[in-house]
């Protein structure tokens, strides 16, 4: 195996990465960086009918923003280019005349409505028609045919595609790094195909001969690709490049909530939360899917719950930076079963690392966020805010709502809060209260905490519902921060104010 750690990530532009594709990126990119190695990105586009307009440059933006950015692919380059197969489409075909002069694959030239009326054929015996060596001696494909016949129909145009031939009855044997030793008979598997007569290869050939042309050494993709190892392993073995080989990995699934079948995007319709990394507009239908980053994520966040989604790092740490994850990625921890998508869990994520930021370089998210709601406040003042804002907010779309009231007096009182809190001597004990803070010097949270307590204490009045009522006054409802970090940003006389106006307005 190739000791010089070269990993890819193989994307096809055929619409918006999906969270799953994006934790293949990130298993790829820490796995490459923990070891010195180099991370790639290839474009895989030779399905030109599934090519979506954009969904490369989404893909590019979406490693990108989450900070996996390529050591080579297209906008990178690098010595092992082109890194778009439809660039490279010129080499693959003399790898399929390879396999065709070594015995390995054979032309096909059954239509698709010949292969359809077989199929029909085999549904209504009960059967599953499977192109393979059980069947295809009765095929018309160059292993039935006179080798002049093949080349009068290959020289007349006729369309082929070139198959694989497995020999029946024969055990491969493959290692996965993620499910250890695997064995397939290759009587359970299907001719596939390798390369069509307008030029094109399919996926497994340009897959394992791009492969094999970057020097890839380990192959760490989705589950879903399990089913390709077999015939990957074997046209490696075909090409007489085993010794070449990479090592595989196949990742776990990420599931849906309930824990049952793959996330989707149907999913986060339903559940209200984003499966994308960055907002797809989908530019056939228009139709607009929401992204991590518009919904208010970090990418540091983002990183840390995919790293997650299938990786243990046989501690109880939950945090990481990216510097940690590279740090502690081995491929042996990651598992072999399904990892459950939590949608609240994410948020968790997200909270948690906007707490591990520090204040003074939040400072410009806030700015710029009470500026657009017509607030603009110096920075002395906001770096007061910060500590209170922060430690209740999932997102920094929360700020503004968690922090309107340290700007603007309330216009309206919660009438369910006055029901349950505001009592028949509840203005006057307000009254009181606010005499009481006219005298508080200096007006900081301890000194305003230690006078509103001490009044309460010598007045025998109810914690609770003193500290509601005054909630209630300052805010307009029952929610908001500590209210002695409110009082002092405030100031004395704002606070004043501001329950003379409450009392009044709930009064009259």
């Amino acid at each position: 195996m190739n000791q010089n750690i070269r990993v890819r990530f193989a994307p096809s532009p055929t619409g918006p990465l999906h969270i799953g594709g994006l934790r293949t990126a990130l298993f790829n990119y820490l796995f490459a960086k923990k070891s010195g190695g180099t991370f790639i990105l290839r474009i895989e586009d030779t399905d030109q009918t599934r090519f979506v307009k954009g969904a490369e440059d989404y893909i590019i933006k979406s490693l990108e923003w989450s900070g996996l950015i390529p050591d080579e692919g297209p906008r990178q380059g690098g010595g092992f280019g082109p890194y778009r197969q439809s660039e490279r489409k010129s080499q693959y075909k003399k790898y399929a005349m390879q396999l065709l002069e070594s015995g390995d694959a054979y032309y096909a030239f059954d239509t698709p409505g010949e292969l359809d009326q077989i199929r029909k054929e085999h549904d209504s015996r009960g059967e599953t028609f499977v192109y393979d060596a059980r069947i295809r001696e009765s095929l018309k494909n160059s292993l039935t045919m006179e080798p002049q016949a093949v080349e009068e129909l290959i020289a007349a145009g006729t369309p082929y595609v070139i198959r694989f031939r497995f020999e029946p009855n024969r055990e491969i044997e493959m290692h996965d790094m993620v499910r250890g030793e695997v064995v397939v008979n290759s009587s359970t598997l299907d001719d596939k195909i390798l390369f069509k007569s307008d030029g094109m290869p399919t996926y497994h050939l340009a897959n394992v001969v791009d492969d094999n042309l970057m020097a890839i050494s380990h192959v760490i993709r989705g589950e879903e690709w399990l089913p390709s190892l077999p015939l990957h392993i074997s046209l490696y073995r075909a090409f007489g490049w085993e010794h070449l080989m990479p090592g595989f990995a196949h990742l776990p699934l990420i599931l849906k909530p309930t824990g049952k079948g793959k996330l989707s995007k149907r999913d986060g319709e339903k559940g209200g939360f984003p499966v994308f990394p960055l907002e797809w507009k989908d530019p056939a239908s228009g139709e607009i899917s929401p992204g991590y980053r518009e919904e208010g994520y970090l990418p540091e966040a983002c990183n840390n719950l995919l790293a997650l989604l299938g990786w243990n790092p046989g501690t109880e740490q939950e945090l990481f930076s990216m510097d940690e994850l590279i740090s502690e990625f081995q491929l042996e921890k990651v598992g072999r079963s399904g990892s459950r998508f939590d949608p609240e869990k994410s948020k968790w994520f997200n909270h948690q690392h906007i707490q591990l930021m520090e204040d003074e370089k939040l400072l410009p998210a806030f700015h710029t966020i009470l500026k657009a709601n017509g607030v603009s406040v110096e920075n002395s003042r906001l770096a007061m805010l910060v500590p209170i804002i922060k430690p209740r907010i999932n997102f920094f779309h929360q700020v503004w709502e968690e922090s309107w009231f340290f700007f603007k007096a309330p216009e309206t009182y919660d009438t369910g809060v006055i029901k349950k809190r505001w009592k028949e001597d509840t203005p006057d004990k307000m009254q009181q209260l606010a005499e009481a803070l006219e005298q508080c010097e200096p007006f900081t949270p301890e000194s305003v905490e230690k006078l509103v307590k001490d009044t309460i204490a010598s007045k025998e009045w109810g914690m609770g519902a003193i500290m509601n009522a005054w909630r209630l006054l300052l805010v307009g409802a029952a929610k908001g921060p500590g209210l002695f970090d409110l009082a002092a940003f405030l100031g004395r006389d704002e606070v004043i104010g501001r329950m003379k106006k409450g009392i009044g307005e709930i009064t009259r």
